[in-house]
């Protein structure tokens, strides 16, 4: 990591902390680990309603955690970078802990 953070960055690093900080969220930043879904198959299978969903991939889409691509009149979502599930992953492992 580097020494000199800007605090523009600081900023950006806590929204998105804020932004993991939603279990439904984090539910489906795990979704979409293995790769890209559809926003009507992440709402079969989380078995959520198509705004809820909706509105949580805005929050993920906001915080730069998620990327997103039209095909038709279908929007697929992924993972924004490796970065995003190692912050899962650190995040779960951790919570896992024996304390």
């Amino acid at each position: 990591m580097r020494q000199a953070v800007t605090q523009e960055e600081l900023e950006e690093a806590a929204g998105m902390f804020a932004a993991l900080a939603d279990p439904a969220r984090l539910k489906i930043l795990l979704r979409l680990g293995p790769g890209e879904m559809s926003v009507s198959d992440l709402t079969d299978a989380l078995g959520e309603k198509l705004t809820t969903v909706s509105a949580r991939l805005k929050v993920l889409y906001g915080a730069r955690l998620v990327g997103r691509m039209r095909r038709g009149k279908q929007v697929f979502y992924h993972l924004a970078d490796d970065h995003v599930m190692a912050l899962v992953a650190s995040a779960v492992d951790h919570a896992c802990e024996d304390h």
